[in-house]
């Protein structure tokens, strides 16, 4: 079982009878709350989800009706001297992101000075061709970052992927503190929680900052594929926090490189797009010529430098696995320093070498699609059968180039609900970066992905995994700005 001997962040090596000292008041408050309590207080905040709408499909799925993720009421807890170090990872991490895309659609330094292979960008899918040459308005490619963590011990944190397109997950990081704080308040009289709420309001600010021009006050829009996508109630659930409109593409209209929405009170100039429609289906003039979602035109208008995309068209050549692999070169390359925040150690099948070891190990091993993601396309080795690791090693023998593999961490668990009680899974961790003209903060919280089932390593919603609310405890400031903000105060 993989649970066996990994890393507890609240009951450490030693079980309840021996929590970390600094948790040691969180495991009293497990113990003292009864069972049947913390499972009256958990239902009662999924039944909240489901009115609320709160919900996402798995796309491909027979039974695809509208299902909440599972929410579990014991929270997950960051100790502020842990945050602070993460937060520094994290901002020279995106920071690192942003030069790249930056570099990778102009001069392409990176590639003259032989740091990555140029097939792995000019041959990627996700690299966009239509938008080299082009600068979105401040040189910010990545406004909204999820960086995807993982814990193996007390001071052990590895990134496992970086997600730089569209991150979806904040709704559910803001509606589980909301529970929490209704179920829960007595552990927000026990411990200083640094508060999330105030994410819309960072959001807003972040999009106002990156607006063409010195327009004082931009029109803001947050673009949807519509009621039919999986994260539809994300879309309008932010554009309703922010206090701006929603709407989809037949909303808006491009007429001479200017993007319109059309409003009771006529047409309205908009300056800065939230985008959750992928690069393919944002333009049928430049992209796919069959989208029926995207904004024709809208490529011209961005390419003109009159409307800001929220995050960048181009950007997923940052969320490729192949790419991640070279993240450390990345960060030292454009940071001058060291990765703070280490990689997974990955293996390249591509690499002749790489394959015949990953081909050797395919059951110590997890092996990933480079372009895949919500869990599918995915090998666990250790959990896998017979005939799957027979089927990924014919995949990997018949394009090796379409995957890489890392061996399998001992993720850390937190204590959670379960049908006999509370016992540990693993989770991983989804911070959210944002990136304005002002710089870079981390929003103090995310959101914790747990497996719900004993053993599992696979938090994915799409895989059967749940969701925590995530603590970072306060002490004598906030954590979470890069070097410049904190000067600036």
């Amino acid at each position: 079982m993989a649970t066996r001997g990994a890393f507890d962040e609240i009951w450490g090596h030693g079980g309840p009878e021996d929590p970390r000292p600094e948790f040691a008041a969180l495991s009293q408050w497990v113990a003292d709350t009864p069972a049947t309590e913390l499972q009256r207080r958990q239902q009662s905040a999924e039944a909240a989800f489901r009115q609320l709408g709160i919900t996402f499909a798995v796309y491909g799925d027979s039974d695809a009706a509208e299902r909440i993720i599972p929410f579990d009421i014991v929270p997950r807890v960051f100790l502020q001297q842990e945050w602070t170090r993460l937060c520094e990872g994290l901002v020279q991490r995106v920071e690192a992101i942003n030069a790249f895309l930056e570099d990778i659609y102009g001069e392409r330094r990176i590639l003259k000075e032989g740091l990555i292979p140029p097939e792995l960008i000019y041959r990627n899918e996700q690299f966009r061709p239509e938008v080299a040459g082009i600068r979105p308005p401040h040189g910010v490619w990545a406004h909204i970052c999820g960086i995807d963590l993982v814990r193996v011990g007390p001071d052990e944190f590895y990134v496992l992927e970086d997600n730089a397109r569209t991150p979806s997950g904040v709704s559910y990081m803001l509606e589980n503190r909301e529970a929490m704080l209704r179920l829960c308040p007595e552990l927000f009289r026990d411990f200083r929680v640094a508060p999330v709420d105030s994410y819309p309001d960072m959001l807003l600010e972040t999009m106002r900052s990156v607006a063409p021009g010195n327009n004082r006050h931009p029109v803001c829009v947050v673009l949807t594929p519509g009621h039919f996508n999986s994260a539809y109630y994300e879309h309008s659930f932010l554009a309703d926090s922010m206090g701006i409109e929603l709407v989809e593409a037949a909303d808006l209209v491009v007429d001479d490189d200017f993007v319109w929405v059309q409003t009771i009170a006529g047409r309205v100039k908009v300056d800065v797009i939230y985008r959750r429609i992928d690069d393919d289906y944002l333009d049928p003039l430049t992209f796919r010529a069959d989208s029926l979602l995207g904004v024709p035109g809208l490529i011209g208008a961005y390419r003109a430098g009159n409307v800001a995309l929220i995050n960048a068209p181009g950007n997923g050549i940052a969320d490729d696995k192949a790419i991640y692999s070279y993240m450390p070169e990345i960060v030292k390359f454009y940071s001058g320093g060291e990765a703070k925040l280490p990689n997974v150690e990955t293996f390249r099948c591509r690499e002749p070498q790489a394959l015949s070891y990953v081909l050797d190990n395919l059951g110590e091993l997890v092996v990933k699609l480079v372009d895949g993601s919500g869990g599918y396309g995915m090998l666990v080795g250790p959990t896998a059968t017979k005939a799957q690791i027979a089927d990924f090693r014919a995949a990997l023998t018949a394009e090796p180039h379409r995957y890489i593999a890392q061996p399998t961490l001992a993720l850390s668990t937190v204590p959670t609900m379960s049908d006999s009680g509370l016992a540990p899974r693993h989770v991983d961790f989804r911070p959210f970066v944002l990136t304005g003209s002002d710089g870079v903060r981390v929003v103090p919280g995310g959101l914790t992905r747990v497996a719900l089932r004993e053993g599992s390593l696979v938090v994915n919603s799409s895989q059967g995994g749940g969701t925590k609310d995530s603590f970072v405890l306060l002490e004598d400031g906030p954590a979470g700005q890069s070097q410049s903000q904190r000067q600036s105060q």
